[in-house]
Order: C-alpha cells, then sequence, then structure tokens
C-alpha cells in the first residue's frame, strides 16, 4: 500500500529558481537557499520517496481570470515548464504518477470537494521553483509528482479549514492506493511577503517563526485563522500559506521535526521544512471500507449496454483527438479541418487511426475509443451532420430509422448562423 512518510514546507519564490539557473550557489547572500534545500534532497534520498505530492498556487500563467477554479489537480504524466513572459526555464519536465493522481482525484470528489482537473498545461515557478532544487548535479530528483493547483489569487478563496480537511481526505485517498509507494507532501508558498501595493515589501519574521511553530505544534488553531489574519499578519500574498495546512492535515498528530529554517533575503521569507510521520497506518479493514467509499457513486454503471463513462484514465489517452475536435470552436481550426485536413492533422500529432476516425467519420468507434459527444456534436456541426444522424450511426440505423423511433422527427444541430440556416433548409 501507499504510505504517507512525511510532509515538506517550502517557498517557491521566484528567487529560488533564478538563484539555481544562475548559479548562485556560493555566493554568501544566496547560499542559505540552497543549505536548507540540501536537507530535503537528502531526506527524500534517505526516504526514497517515489511521489511527492505537491501543492501550489500558479501566478496567472496557465490559470487565467477566465476560468479560476479553488482546486485543480493535475491528472497528466508530464509537467512541462511554463513560459512567464520571457521563456521557459530550461529544467526537466517532471514526471506524473497517473495511476496515485486519478485515485485521488476521485476520493477528493467522494469526499464532497468541488474539484477540477488539468493535462496539458505547462506548471510555472509555483511548482517548479522548489522541485527543481530537489536534483543535484547528475540531473533532476527521479521520482514522479502529483499537483494540487491551489486558487489563492482571486477572492474568495478556500478557508484555511477548508484546506485542512482536504489534509485529511488526502491521507484516506493515499493510503488506499494499492501500489507500493512512498509518498511525501510537499506545501510550498510563503512565507511572509506582499508583492503589490503600498504595502509591497513587507516582511514580519516574528509571525513566520509562529506559524512555523504552530503548524508542527498546533495546526487546528492555524486551520480556525481566517484568510484575513493570515494577510494581516504575512502580508496579502503571504496568506498562500493556509496551503500548508493541506500538507499538514494529512500528516498524523505524531510528527517529528526534522529540519526547519527561514532566511529573509529580500522580498521573500524563504522556508524550508520536513516532517516525519510517525503515526499509525489505516488498518485494512479501514482501507477496504474506504475504497468502497470511493466507488460507490458509479457502482454499476459500467453494467450499463452501450455507455462508455469518461474517466481520468480514458481522457487522458484521448487528450490528443480530444483537444483536436474541440479548437473546432475557432474559426481559422475549422477552415483548415474542412480544406486541408491531412495537414492540419499531421500538424497537431494526430497518428494514423486518429486520422482515419475522423476522416471516414466512424462516430460509434469514436465514442468507444473514448472521444467526447460533445467534440463530436462540433465536428458534426462543422461538416453540417445534424446531431440524430449521429445518434443514428451510433445505433447502427439510418436517419429515417432512427427519427421514427422519436415523437416528434425533427433535426437540429450546435451550428449557428448561415450554417444552421442551411442545415435546417436541406432537412
Amino acid at each position: 500500500m501507499a504510505r504517507i512518510i512525511g510532509g515538506i514546507g517550502a517557498s517557491h519564490s521566484p528567487t529560488i529558481g533564478f538563484a539555481k539557473d544562475t548559479g548562485k550557489h556560493q555566493d554568501p547572500a544566496w547560499k542559505p537557499i540552497f543549505e536548507g534545500f540540501d536537507v530535503i534532497r537528502n531526506w527524500i534520498n534517505e526516504k526514497k520517496i517515489d511521489v511527492l505530492f505537491t501543492i501550489y498556487n500558479d501566478h496567472v500563467t496557465s490559470f487565467f481570470f477566465d476560468h479560476y477554479s479553488a482546486f485543480t489537480l493535475g491528472i497528466d504524466d508530464l509537467y512541462v515548464a511554463a513560459d512567464e513572459g520571457g521563456g521557459p526555464r530550461a529544467v526537466t519536465p517532471a514526471h506524473g504518477h497517473l495511476g496515485l493522481s486519478q485515485h485521488i482525484a476521485k476520493a477528493l470528489v467522494a469526499d464532497e470537494f468541488d474539484m477540477s482537473f488539468f493535462q496539458g498545461k505547462a506548471v510555472d515557478h509555483g511548482f517548479l521553483s522548489p522541485l527543481s532544487m530537489l536534483g543535484d548535479e547528475q540531473g533532476p530528483w527521479s521520482g514522479q509528482v502529483v499537483p494540487l493547483q491551489v486558487g489563492v489569487l482571486q477572492f474568495p478563496i478556500p478557508s484555511a479549514k477548508r484546506m485542512w480537511k482536504m489534509g485529511k481526505t488526502l491521507r484516506k485517498a493515499i493510503e488506499s492506493y494499492p501500489e507500493d509507494l512512498n509518498v511525501a507532501i510537499m506545501a510550498t508558498g510563503g512565507l511572509s511577503h506582499q508583492v503589490h501595493g503600498e504595502r509591497a515589501g513587507f516582511l514580519n519574521e516574528e509571525w513566520d517563526a509562529e506559524f512555523l511553530d504552530l503548524l508542527e505544534k498546533q495546526p487546528e488553531k492555524l486551520a480556525n485563522m481566517r484568510i484575513a489574519e493570515f494577510a494581516e499578519k504575512g502580508g496579502w500574498e503571504g496568506a498562500e500559506v493556509v496551503m500548508w495546512l493541506i500538507m499538514r492535515g494529512a500528516l498524523s498528530d505524531n510528527v517529528k521535526l526534522i529540519h526547519k529554517q527561514n532566511y529573509a533575503p529580500s522580498v521573500t521569507n524563504i522556508a524550508t521544512l520536513v516532517f516525519e510521520d510517525l503515526g499509525e497506518a489505516a488498518t485494512p479493514d479501514e482501507i477496504e471500507a474506504y475504497r468502497q467509499h470511493l466507488d460507490y457513486e458509479l457502482q454499476g454503471a459500467e453494467l450499463l449496454k452501450g455507455t462508455y463513462p469518461l474517466t481520468h484514465a480514458v481522457s487522458h489517452a484521448n487528450l490528443r483527438i480530444n483537444a483536436f475536435l474541440h479548437d473546432l470552436v475557432l474559426p481559422q481550426h475549422r477552415t483548415r479541418f474542412l480544406t486541408d485536413f491531412e495537414a492540419l492533422a499531421n500538424e497537431r500529432g494526430l497518428d494514423d487511426e486518429e486520422k482515419t476516425l475522423i476522416r471516414e467519420r466512424k462516430w460509434i468507434e469514436m465514442i468507444r475509443r473514448g472521444v467526447s459527444f460533445f467534440v463530436l456534436e462540433k465536428m458534426a456541426a462543422v461538416l453540417g451532420v445534424p446531431n440524430p444522424q449521429v445518434y443514428a450511426s451510433f445505433r447502427g440505423e439510418t436517419l429515417e430509422q432512427f427519427l421514427a423511433t422519436r415523437k416528434v422527427p425533427i433535426t437540429y444541430s450546435v451550428a449557428g448562423g448561415a450554417q444552421a440556416k442551411a442545415m435546417d433548409k436541406a432537412e
């Protein structure tokens, strides 16, 4: 079974990545940062950590305010560096653990957390600054990751208590995963800092020391604080340390402090922290009961004939073709789809099977493979095919046969404007 070995706290200031990329290891002003991360790296290697569940916030890079979620879990197998404005960092992509991420996703939803999920998105310094410090001169850290992005930059944001509760679910989720894995929970961000407004440059090292002490000994006191209190004590952006309560909530009450350091060279008080978890693991009966809880909502759905649930595993395996068809909402993509399909498909990396499925309009085969109906609906609209014709194809019927089973034999499409009128006229 998977087990939580301990928890890590690490600031994620871009300062950290800058120091590494520019070789500041021995510079007196920067050296304490490296020394703190050296301890983390050595502990990870000593404990043979397989997976880092990494809690971070994106800095309006891959997650913009047009769709901003409270909790967004990565369910991908590769996470590349994002371009934050001046070009991406030259760091090795992080490898995701697909099975564990999908299992945790199921657990968080089962325990009534309203989740979003991401694939195919790059990760910025919130994730990469600390992670990139865990490798050595031989290369990057060789383990896998599961990233959780927390939306803490646009209010309202989840409360500290909500973070704490998520940690409790995270513990149950990891312990119920059947693969033997050593897992560490790494919370990033903080400590005290503010980077906007006339309060820019604010630091509070006294509060930072108190926060780290409470996190170890009285975490529930932190969980009962309001976000405004965190902002007042630690700066507006420093309130992101509420994310550390997810990490602490995932640990048992019985933790051993292995390392604690903070260093405030400039705008952010940069901290590193390691807790070793000494608590008892869940019993086999507790694990089995929780697994049954995870499967409760969909139990039996797999028996529905002619039904193909779009699970995270299916979605990941078919992200490329789904993304290609989804982009038919873009006028320029639609035009090339109709006039230059082969070249467009090659540019987007579609394989021969995917191209054949689309080219020959193999509707049911695409559904069985894991293509969402709602991108097929877009494809049909572009081609001038009404929805009922697609339904008929799924059933192995002609359009006329399908319409004969309806109370009103109508045809329709999601196409708009002139396309809709042309399709209606054709019928």
